[in-house]
């Protein structure tokens, strides 16, 4: 450890000293003029923007109709309108300063800081590739950094500095720099696993021949082994030995079994639903009170959307354990049961024929399987009996055709004079009850008066 900071102190000094000797050259008369037509640069850039940034979102205003990609296109433009300006204006400046003199000296900062502005243009619009934020601008800012310092001459420098940072175990060595690279490296590689996965996963989907949960097997595990090839050589070309690792697997093991017990096992759970596929996108479910159709299969989760527009993220466990209605899962027809009472004066042959054309007549009723309607109870004060009907679409709901349904009922009733009874009471106040007393005295009171 003592060596290392003595290493790491060696760099800073020799840093700093290479830093003294560059700040005093930029004092120079000529050098101190080129400063000060780029801190001018940079002013103009700032003013211009802002008024640019104004306009161009009045003109996105007007733009109905555009696709995302153009929208997207277009914030990506507004944000960096201020670097563009500035690198524009550089260079105008680097130009405008070469033809006038031919000493390279006085453009030589100019040009210096165009063309590191230009780089670090190129590497936020590259970047776009990245669709993980973090992982973008460890990308953009490890690049940027690194371009800045190759320009400036700084790489030998703050490569030693940084290599002289680092941690020893045994054998393992690894440094800052080493712990950079490796960033850079697997986010560029990712990038690009993340547009091989994007190609290959839309030719699946466009596949009809390949089931939705195949799909979506297909998709998860080409997503795990691109990005483990991502991870595995960016280690391998910045020289990371992985044999090092090996003396990490038991604790990584103990870290899985006691703090990731959920997550590995709704991930597990996951690749039991893709491969048994009890469901898949498009099912209807039922679980608990959740009713709702199947969006995505995910790892560790099912989407689940509702008819009220809720969006449940279910964990996979909860699915393999737990008691799950797929109304959907060998076919898509259901049949649904309503209970109505009619009075006893009513023929329960008429009532049955009624009911049952009734159902018939209501949109999404299937007639090919025709409803049917039994007497199921003499109650109280109804002859009581079940409707049963089908429907080959749950997605359109459930709630909302019983309705329809009852609705159609009522409506027939009335047309054929069926009454649908209620509980009537009668309440009769017996002889010499406390209550007959106390009425007969208060009408003898009343009387007196």
């Amino acid at each position: 450890m003592e060596t290392a900071l003595e290493g790491i102190w060696q760099g800073l000094v020799g840093l700093w000293s290479y830093l003294e000797t560059q700040f005093w050259l930029l004092t120079l008369p000529s050098r101190l003029w080129q400063i000060g037509i780029l801190v001018g640069c940079f002013a103009v850039s700032v003013l211009l923007a802002v008024i640019g940034r104004r306009r161009l979102r009045n003109w996105a205003h007007t733009r109905e109709g555009w696709p995302r990609w153009r929208l997207r296109l277009l914030v990506i433009f507004e944000r960096r309108l201020q670097l563009m300006l500035f690198v524009l204006l550089s260079w105008a400046a680097t130009l405008a300063m070469q033809q006038t003199t031919i000493w390279t000296s006085r453009s030589y900062i100019l040009e210096l800081v165009a063309t590191i502005a230009s780089v670090w243009l190129a590497i936020t619009f590259a970047a776009r590739i990245i669709r993980n934020r973090a992982l973008r601008r460890v990308v953009v800012w490890s690049l940027g950094i690194w371009m800045t310092l190759y320009f400036l001459g700084l790489t030998g420098e703050v490569s030693r500095l940084l290599d002289r940072a680092a941690l020893e175990f045994g054998e393992f060595r690894l440094s800052a720099l080493t712990l950079i690279e490796a960033l850079v490296v697997v986010g560029l590689l990712f990038a690009l696993a993340r547009f091989v996965i994007q190609v290959a996963a839309d030719r699946i989907h466009r596949n009809e021949g390949i089931s939705p949960t195949m799909q979506v097997l297909s998709v998860q595990l080409l997503q795990l082994a691109f990005y483990s090839i991502a991870i595995l050589v960016g280690l391998r070309v910045v020289g990371v030995d992985l044999t090092a690792f090996a003396f990490m697997s038991g604790a990584i093991g103990l870290g899985l079994g006691f703090g990731l017990q959920k997550v590995v096992s709704n991930l597990v759970s996951g690749l039991i639903l893709l491969f048994d596929k009890s469901i898949k996108p498009g099912d209807v479910i039922s679980l608990g009170d959740t009713f709702g159709w199947i969006t995505e299969l995910r790892a560790r989760y099912v989407g689940v959307v509702t008819r009220d527009g809720k969006e449940y993220l279910i964990p996979n466990e909860d699915l393999i354990t737990g008691q799950v209605v797929n109304w959907s899962h060998s076919n898509r027809f259901v049949r649904l049961d309503i209970y109505f009472g009619t009075s006893y004066g009513d023929d329960p042959h008429l009532v049955r024929r009624v009911a049952v054309e009734a159902a018939k007549g209501v949109d999404r009723v299937l007639t090919h399987r025709a409803p049917v309607c039994h007497i199921v109870e003499f109650g109280d004060s109804s002859v009581n009996y079940i409707l049963r009907f089908w429907i080959d679409d749950p997605t359109g709901g459930l709630t909302n055709i019983r309705g329809n349904v009852f609705l159609a009922l009522w409506d027939a009733f009335k047309e054929n004079g069926i009454q649908i009874p209620f509980p009537q009471r009668e309440v009769r106040v017996l002889d010499g009850s406390r209550l007959e007393t106390l009425r007969a005295d208060s009408l003898r009171g009343e009387a007196a008066e």
